[in-house]
């Protein structure tokens, strides 16, 4: 089975999305250098795996909207983004954004399952010693 481990909020304004989870939430937001996307922590963390110590609990990001991807995001760990993207489509789905790399952590895509929901799945780089 796999489980939810990220989500991610559209913004149409970084600066006064961040102010409003970090005042509303009290979530630290960190800026990811080179990147439109910021980290957001919401439970206590592991420093070196960077997972979150609570069972069940999942950190996230906020990121800049576009017309493809406006809602928020759930995403679903997986073994093999290729294999997940293919059962997706198999079951009714479909690709919205394929296979990309966040270099050294792994790599993601979007989907839309039957019902129009767009959700992403996320492979663990295991080499990366994460």
């Amino acid at each position: 089975m796999s489980g939810v481990v990220h989500f991610e909020i559209p913004a149409d304004n970084n600066e006064r999305a961040n102010t409003f989870y970090q005042s509303a939430f009290g979530w630290t937001l960190m800026p990811m250098e080179g990147m439109e996307y910021t980290a957001a922590i919401t439970a206590p963390t592991n420093e070196e795996t960077g997972t979150p110590n609570e069972p069940g609990a999942i950190n996230g990001a906020l990121f800049p909207r576009t017309e493809t991807l406006k809602t928020p995001i759930l995403t679903i760990d997986v073994e093999d983004v290729d294999a997940a993207l293919a059962q997706v489509e198999s079951a009714g789905g479909s690709v919205v954004q394929a296979k990309d790399a966040v270099p050294a952590m792994g790599w993601y895509a979007y989907f839309k399952d039957t019902e129009g929901n767009v959700l992403g799945v996320w492979q663990t780089d295991t080499s990366a010693g994460t």
